[in-house]
């Protein structure tokens, strides 16, 4: 999140109301990231058209469709992602910001490249729905892989109405498109999904291209050896993969899914209460980013301007006890925000499945995966520090805990039998994040100790 912190601030100054608002709401969308807005865009369309049409079984094919969208152009820009917000993020800080739009302009050529391919060779080989169908789904991939690249650089612009117009304008048109080409079937709602995330991703690189400039079009500088941490480009496998592995499990066990359309599977049991709960994680995002990306960055850099300016042993100190300090209110916050929110939605719980027209035997499985995402917030809190002090290796070996333990206590699940279910995940989230929030204190209380040592090897 390069630089947003700072973006952040300046909408607070004064502390007005307006401010705080457009700080809260950029930060919930950029934060909660775009692929929520999907969910909540997957959920009108389907419930404008179970409402208006008689036969809409294709609905299902659509949002089953989507949702195996977002999953693969997740993970397989997941790499990419944290590679790309590394360099971004470096070249911000030296102040050679040209570096940005060439590389961006690289990292989506190759997406494009392995996203287009690997789609191709699929929806040639695997499925068997029309061709108009198959090319839909391709472009689908294409056109979500290349937004979350490109929402890597959105995050250190200063352009937050321009931002936020353009995705509620893109969603917006997405479920229009979808309802007013709903009459041609699955084709027809796939089509509306295709031009309102074109339309999105349009409107996005514009605001990119009005906000950096370069002498060069195209550049692969962020894939040079002395610039990629191939680390990174597993964590963001991992992590990705880890947040999926229970719904893949779940969708191709005959026993807990069916067919939808060839070779995709979804298991209804689980897929519902699990996304609506997704749904519940933009507040605690939003409180994340905010005081991560700013109060905290405040002090992390002027823990570190104090170090590298010679500061006095004492300033030192007090500047490192209120870091400290800052990111303990960051998680207390974080709690008391996502804590209320799943309070209320767990009172509201029967009312919220009757009003989606969700039937009321999925209230337990919902409570189960608010918590679990709500845990989720924390988790990414957690991740986010150690990447911030260059623990890497930690990071990694957190996700792989994640995608691990995430596999196997699923697996288990479906063993023990229905009333388990929801359970793995929400075990691997909790168990992860204590682990982090472990790892995390460890290290603040050895960092003093570490910084003075690195800088004592580096001038000797």
């Amino acid at each position: 999140m390069a630089g947003i912190g700072f973006r952040l601030r300046e909408l607070k100054k004064g502390d007005t109301l307006s401010g705080l608002l457009l700080a809260y709401g950029f930060a919930g969308i950029i934060g909660s990231g775009p692929w929520v807005l999907s969910i909540v865009g997957i959920l009108l369309i389907g419930f404008i058209h179970t409402e208006s049409s008689s036969a809409p079984y294709f609905v299902e094919q659509f949002q089953i469709s989507v949702t195996y969208l977002m999953a693969i152009s997740l993970i397989l820009t997941g790499p990419l992602q944290l590679l790309l917000t590394r360099f971004i993020a470096d070249k911000l800080y030296e102040k050679d910001d040209k570096q940005v739009l060439p590389n961006l302009i690289g990292a989506i050529c190759i997406v494009i490249a392995v996203s287009g391919t690997l789609a191709g060779f699929c929806l040639a080989y695997l499925f068997t729905g029309s061709v108009l169908y198959r090319l839909l789904m391709l472009s689908g991939l294409v056109i979500l892989s290349t937004i979350w690249i490109v929402v890597v650089v959105l995050s250190g612009l200063k352009a937050y109405r321009e931002i936020l117009l353009a995705f509620l304008l893109g969603y917006g048109i997405t479920v229009w498109a979808a309802k007013e080409l709903g009459m041609f079937g699955l084709e027809g709602l796939l089509s509306g999904f295709v031009v309102g995330h074109s339309i999105l991703l349009f409107m996005l690189l514009i605001v990119v291209f009005n906000s950096y400039s370069s002498n060069k079009l195209i550049a692969f500088d962020f894939m040079r050896r002395s610039q990629i941490f191939i680390s990174l480009a597993f964590t963001g496998f991992l992590y990705n993969m880890a947040i999926w592995a229970d719904k893949f499990i779940f969708w191709f066990n005959p026993e807990t899914s069916s067919a939808i359309i060839s070779p995709l599977r979804a298991s209804e049991l689980y897929d519902l209460p699990i996304f609506l709960a997704y749904l519940s994680i933009i507040p605690g995002m939003a409180v994340f980013l905010l005081r991560m990306e700013t109060d905290f960055a405040e002090q992390y850099t002027k823990f570190y301007d104090a170090i590298n300016g010679g500061a006095p042993l004492k300033i030192i100190l007090q500047i490192y006890e209120e870091m400290v300090a800052t990111i303990k209110r960051g998680f207390i916050e974080i709690f008391k925000v996502q804590g209320m929110t799943i309070a209320i939605l767990l009172a509201i719980g029967d009312k919220l499945l009757a009003w989606v027209g969700i039937s009321p035997f999925y209230k337990v499985l919902l409570n189960i995966d608010l918590i679990a995402v709500g845990i989720q917030v924390l988790l990414l809190a957690v991740l986010n520090l150690l990447f911030y002090f260059d623990y890497r290796k930690d990071a990694l070996y957190l996700c792989l805990l994640f995608a691990t333990s995430n596999i196997i206590f699923t697996l288990l699940s479906q063993y023990l039998g229905p009333i388990f279910y929801g359970y793995g995940f929400a075990l691997s989230v909790a168990l992860t994040t204590i682990v982090g929030m472990i790892i995390v204190s460890k290290r603040l209380n050895e960092l003093l100790y570490e910084t003075f040592m690195l800088r004592y090897r580096t001038n000797n």
